[in-house]
């Protein structure tokens, strides 16, 4: 967060220093759920396979939800008294994250990527929960409600990649679960 977030207003109970962090921690969310926005669209378009209508159709409902996130966390910066960068080269300049590479791929390849896309921006998301928790509750609240998506979410894929087994299948990728199996 190196850049100054500080408004000249906030809303009541939160002193303008403290709007000043929870914007700049806002900012990273929204260009995480914009990001996750586009990636989703591009699995979407890009899945192929035996299960692609499964994938294709399971993903929309996605986008919308993580669209409206997006718009969430806009408003709550803009309320906050700060202001929304949501441009693509905004997003670019900004996150610390790596493009998703996949292009046309089947289910199991997008899904096992998108597993671990979902995996650093729950990590994230929990990290700005406990970080924003102690400064402003209302912002907290949201940041929940959408965590509870999210892994939800997350949840969809797993099923799709889990093996009968317990595994999860990733097409080379490796999740934390399949690590700390490995590592026990």
């Amino acid at each position: 967060m190196t850049k100054n977030h500080t408004p000249s207003y906030t809303v009541p109970g939160v002193g303008v220093e403290q709007a000043g962090d929870i914007i700049g921690h806002l900012q990273t969310r929204l260009h995480a759920l914009n990001d996750l926005h586009l990636t989703l669209k591009h699995i979407h378009w890009n899945v192929v396979g035996p299960h692609f209508i499964a994938v294709h159709e399971m993903l929309d409902p996605q986008v919308d939800r993580v669209r409206d996130m997006a718009d969430d966390v806009a408003e709550r910066i803009a309320a906050l008294g700060g202001v929304a960068h949501g441009t693509p080269a905004a997003l670019v300049a900004e996150r610390t994250w790596e493009d998703y590479s996949v292009g046309r791929a089947d289910a199991i390849a997008h899904l096992g990527a998108l597993d671990l896309v979902y995996t650093g921006i729950v990590e994230d998301l929990r990290k700005a929960i406990d970080h924003i928790g102690p400064l402003d509750t209302a912002t907290e609240d949201l940041l929940i409600g959408q965590l509870r998506d999210l892994e939800q979410f997350q949840w969809f894929v797993r099923a799709h990649l889990e093996t009968a087994g317990g595994d999860l299948r990733t097409a080379g990728a490796h999740t934390e679960t399949d690590a700390a199996r490995k590592a026990g």
